[in-house]
């Protein structure tokens, strides 16, 4: 059976060593797959299970000049909070190997000044000290170099040491070119003390002076003071690529409160948390591991997790994860998941292996990289016999040899791509955007198709209410809003005379229905109407809630929430009959009551031949229309969508402006679907499509380019698992999706072009890396070996060293600069995409017809006094016009770690009044308030701190 199994390789300098390792690995008995990342020193190892297999693999990588050890997983034997023990070793081993470095670099620097300034000090007219002037001091300042040189190499033995290792085993890497080139300076500085000695003894002070002048020792110890400068810098870029695991790391609480059988409380670590022990979460504290509340309640803030910046309410029985912050309230809660088990885990343990994991853009450089450092060797040795047979003597020939030996930079080959991968996937998972391979990362970068499913992707995935429509009468007034007993007017006096019983209802009603929709699909204006509804629609709705409260059925559910919100009251209910595939019936309050679809109505005789053109547009809508009757009498509509989520239509904008197809999966009919396409703007509609189906209709897009398919990851696993790029959206705590290739934690469409755009950035900045990587050598190299020479153009070791030292820095550096992506923010424009409600008809209206039954697609009424009563009339919302800035206010605030925070700290501010904008900007900690009156700084800072940060304004 095949096993994975994590090795820990150390003594890999550059590209060459880490193709030298996977191609040794590869190649022993029982291995099915290696891959190898430089970056994090680590390899990555599918074998048969053998674990004789794994004895195989060290020994091999040893031979080969390396070393191999497997890692052993202690974080779920410790409980350790993060479930990433081996990351946070890595992360100390690289802290020690980066003050390493820095202490050999501050030795070097001590003995390569002196020696600098003693070899060239003649050169510049500088002063030097008289015992190392003259032909008789000639061997005293040779030797005096040479003593100054022999501590560089001390402190840096490493690179000659793994470097004519590797080489002897047939595998050179970089540290082999370092090494032959300061060997070769050093033993030719030997040489010429030698030939000092020599004149000196045979009194030829011309031969002695010469070789004085081309000592080396000054090139060998820059050589390696300049290369472990460069390493120092390259050590401390290569930390801040994995900044955003640390983070992640940093998110859980170190302590825990733990209850004791005997009630006593004591805080612990959080690694002696065992499943079963009993936690105390109080007000302000984070969420130590991931459990169930079994006592009191609190308010807890998920967004490091799910990225959701509304806090959520939890009770007995709900679950917490760790490393949530618990911000008003107490709870008791029983730990389920500890240690390595734990959600944040799982996050840390995907983006570790997403950097693990090798793109396929990289196997140009692993190419190139296993034949790099040989080539480059034999170049120098080209160079150095060319030279010699134009006759320029050793010393220019030695020159150019070991220029090109060390201004070749393999290094740069084996960063370009991992540090890249490191830094976007770490972005990512801040924003909550998991990737799980590097792969993924780079195949969505293609993606010419977004093949999204409906429920639950674009809309919401429940049904709710968008409109009422309520026959004026029917139920009663106000004063039986709660009983529905008051008398029906005769059809002699009409429904005419109920309107004109109030101006006020007037305002409210149209003809003989009154129009009431959800505060979401409304505004602010109509808002309240929603929430302040007059006394019939209250018993009208009070009716429907106390039928529909006794059913279970989905849209039975969203009618008693919408009802419940606008006070409506339950009354008493007899002979309840649940009518299957029909509707409801029931006596409420002694009043006969029905309430489903047009064929319930027909066979129970209810005349609805008046609400069949309101019916019908609410249906062209992709709305689902109930019908409802009392004592044999349509009393009113009520129609249920699953309503778009509010940045649905904005994500889909975004795709499209990013050249992006998107298309519309669904297994509803053609005019819901239809519906829904007109409100969000999805460029293709392929409706009617089962489940088993959609895997199909994938297969045909992709032969058209690369496809992604968004989707729950449960219902929609074939075709996320079909699909180029698989996203599972709103995968909130669950981000074990085995069928997505990318994971999203919030259940919000504009992440979807957001890991797209991340996507982009990120291979955009790996194509940078290469050009650089690649350009720099094939330019590089041939001015190392004299190619500009007829130009006057050279290049000495010292500058060899120097550019071979930047072009790695340059490389990490650049890759740094996706620590800068940040997702486009997106406002809820779903509704800019909306159309209007019924334009060719009046939603809501009715007159009344010649046999008196109320009808709803008249266009107007006119009440008693002759004025005309607008259909459907809902007040119109005025544009408001934004208010002017007087002033700005900076503030400096502490305590931010990701996006979400951002979207806190935002949040905080302008819900402040005066405050009108709130740009807050993560990497500099700093939050900037653009006000239209008087704001106290006390008040800005305060919200901050409410929202669970620090704060003080700075300007």
């Amino acid at each position: 059976m095949t096993q994975k199994q994590t090795f820990d390789v150390s003594g890999m300098t550059c590209a060459a060593c880490s193709a030298r390792v996977e191609k040794t690995t590869s190649g022993v008995a029982g291995v099915e797959h290696a891959v190898v990342n430089l970056l994090k020193n680590s390899m990555e190892v599918e074998y048969d299970g053998n674990p004789a297999t794994l004895a195989a693999i060290s020994a091999a990588v040893e031979k080969a000049g390396y070393g191999a050890a497997p890692r052993i997983e202690a974080a779920a034997a410790a409980g350790a909070p993060s479930g990433a023990a081996p990351s946070a070793a890595r992360e100390n081993a690289a802290a020690k190997e980066a003050a390493h470095v820095r202490m050999r670099l501050i030795v070097s620097f001590v003995f390569t000044i002196p020696l600098f300034y003693l070899s060239m000090g003649h050169m510049f007219g500088w002063p030097i000290p008289g015992i190392f002037l003259g032909h008789e001091n000639m061997l005293t300042f040779a030797f005096t170099q040479f003593l100054l040189l022999l501590p560089v190499v001390f402190v840096n033995f490493k690179f000659f040491r793994v470097g004519f290792k590797t080489l002897f085993h047939g595998s050179p890497n970089m540290d082999s070119l370092i090494a032959l080139g300061s060997t070769a300076s050093t033993v030719y500085g030997i040489v010429a003390i030698y030939r000092i000695g020599w004149g000196m003894g045979h009194g030829d002070v011309d031969f002695a002076h010469m070789a004085a002048m081309d000592l080396y020792f000054e090139s060998a110890a820059m050589i390696l003071t300049l290369i472990t400068l460069g390493k120092y810098f390259e050590a401390r870029a290569k930390g801040k690529t994995t900044d955003a695991i640390a983070q992640l790391m940093d998110l859980s609480p170190k302590t825990a409160i733990r209850r004791n059988v005997d009630g006593a409380e004591e805080e612990i670590p959080v690694e002696q948390v065992r499943p079963g022990d009993i936690l105390i979460v109080r007000a302000g504290a984070g969420v130590p591991v991931d459990g169930v509340v079994i006592e009191g309640a609190g308010t807890v803030d998920e967004s490091v997790i799910t990225g959701e910046s509304v806090p959520v309410e939890k009770g007995v029985g709900a679950a917490v994860t760790g490393a949530t912050v618990n911000r008003t309230g107490w709870f008791a809660m029983r730990a389920e998941r500890v240690g390595a088990d734990t959600v944040l885990a799982g996050i840390v343990r995907m983006v570790d292996e997403a950097t693990s994991s090798k793109a396929p853009i990289e196997k140009l450089a692993d190419k190139i990289s296993g034949v790099f450092v040989p080539v480059v060797i034999a170049i120098a040795l080209i160079t150095f016999i060319i030279w010699m047979f134009v006759g320029a003597g050793v010393t220019t020939a030695l020159s150019h040899a070991i220029s090109v030996l060390v201004i070749s930079c393999p290094c740069a080959l084996g960063l370009a791509t991992p540090t890249a991968i490191m830094v976007g996937t770490g972005r990512g998972a801040a924003n909550g955007i998991l990737v799980k391979s590097a792969e993924a990362l780079q195949t969505a970068h293609g993606v010419k198709t977004v093949v999204l499913d409906k429920t639950g992707t674009i809309t919401k995935g429940a049904p709710e209410v968008c409109e009422v429509l309520v026959a004026e009468g029917r139920c009663g007034s106000a004063s039986s809003a709660t009983g529905c007993a008051g008398g029906v007017p005769s059809s002699a006096d009409g429904f005419g005379g109920a309107r004109k019983a109030s101006s006020a209802r007037a305002e409210q009603s149209s003809g003989l229905f009154v129009r009431v929709g959800t505060a979401e699909r409304l505004g602010a204006a109509e808002a309240i109407q929603t929430s302040q509804v007059d006394a019939q629609t209250l018993a009208f709705l009070s009716l429907a809630y106390s039928l529909e409260k006794r059913s279970e059925h989905p849209l039975a559910q969203a009618i008693v929430a919408y009802a419940e919100a606008r006070g409506a009251m339950a009354q008493e209910v007899e002979h309840f009959e649940q009518i299957p595939g029909g509707g409801l019936r029931g006596v409420v309050a002694g009043r006969a009551c029905l309430a489903g679809n047009a064929r319930l109505m027909e066979e129970g005789c209810i005349d609805i031949a008046g609400a069949e053109g309101g019916a019908q547009r609410l249906a062209d809508e992709g709305k689902t229309v109930i019908y409802f009757a009392v004592d044999g009498e349509l009393a009113g509509l009520i129609a249920l969508a699953d309503e778009p989520k509010p940045r649905s239509a904005a994500a889909l904008a975004e795709l499209s402006r990013m050249g992006i197809r998107t298309v519309m999966l669904t297994g509803d009919n053609e005019r819901t679907a239809h519906a829904i396409q007109k409100r969000v703007g999805t460029d293709d509609v392929i409706a009617g499509v089962l489940p088993q189906g959609k895997e199909e209709v994938i297969r045909d897009l992709q032969k058209q380019g690369t496809v992604a398919m968004v989707g729950d990851g449960v219902n929609d696993a074939p075709a996320l698992a079909r699909a180029d790029v698989g996203i599972a959206i709103g995968a909130g705590t669950d981000i074990a999706i085995d069928s997505a290739d990318i994971v999203l934690m919030k259940s919000d469409l504009t992440d979807v072009p957001a890991a797209i755009s991340l996507s982009r950035a990120t291979m955009r900045n790996i194509k940078q890396n290469l050009f650089w990587a690649l350009i720099y050598n094939v330019i590089c190299i041939p001015v190392a070996a004299g190619a500009l020479s007829f130009a006057g153009v050279t290049l000495n070791p010292m500058i060899a060293a120097a550019a071979m030292s930047c072009s790695s820095v340059c490389v990490v550096s650049n890759a740094l600069r996706l620590r800068g992506w940040k997702p486009v923010v997106l406002g809820e424009a779903a509704s800019a995409l909306e159309p209007e409600a019924a334009p060719d008809a009046a939603p809501g209206a009715a007159i009344a017809s010649e046999a008196g039954v109320p009808t709803m697609d008249g266009p107007s009424a006119e009440d008693g006094d002759g004025s005309p009563v607008s259909a459907g009339h809902i007040e119109e919302v005025q544009t408001v016009k934004p208010k002017e800035i007087i002033m700005e206010k900076k503030l400096s605030v502490e305590g931010m770690m990701c996006q979400h925070c951002v979207a806190h700290v935002k949040k905080a501010l302008e819900g402040i009044e005066g405050v009108e904008e709130a740009v807050v900007d993560l990497d500099s900690n700093s939050a900037t308030a653009k006000l239209s009156a008087d704001v106290a700084d006390q008040v800005l800072v305060d919200a901050i701190v409410d929202a669970g940060y620090e704060a003080k304004v700075v300007e």
